[in-house]
């Protein structure tokens, strides 16, 4: 099954369409930062046209609270310079 056999239907001005809209969800994700770097964003996935209920599965509390950690210190080794937000989640 082709996923994108909908593209080939629409016309010029609507690939454009669907192209800036996204872009924008990219953007708006690359973007993100704080404590929105942690969350999940089905919001990208509710852009593709086909409709699937994620199989989400969550790591064990001691699992993923590791895994944050190692995402914590990898934005470190990358991004060194960023500016600390020392905001509490919710502020």
């Amino acid at each position: 099954m082709d996923l994108d056999e909908d593209l080939r239907e629409l016309t010029r001005e609507e690939l454009e369409t669907e192209l800036r809209r996204l872009r924008a969800a990219v953007r708006t994700h690359r973007d993100s930062t704080g404590h929105d770097l942690c969350w999940h964003h089905p919001q990208l996935w509710d852009l593709l046209p086909e409709r699937v209920e994620p199989a989400v599965a969550v790591p064990p509390w001691p699992r993923f609270m590791r895994g944050c950690v190692r995402y914590r210190e990898s934005l470190e080794a990358q991004l060194p310079e960023a500016p600390v937000d020392d905001r509490e989640y919710g502020e």
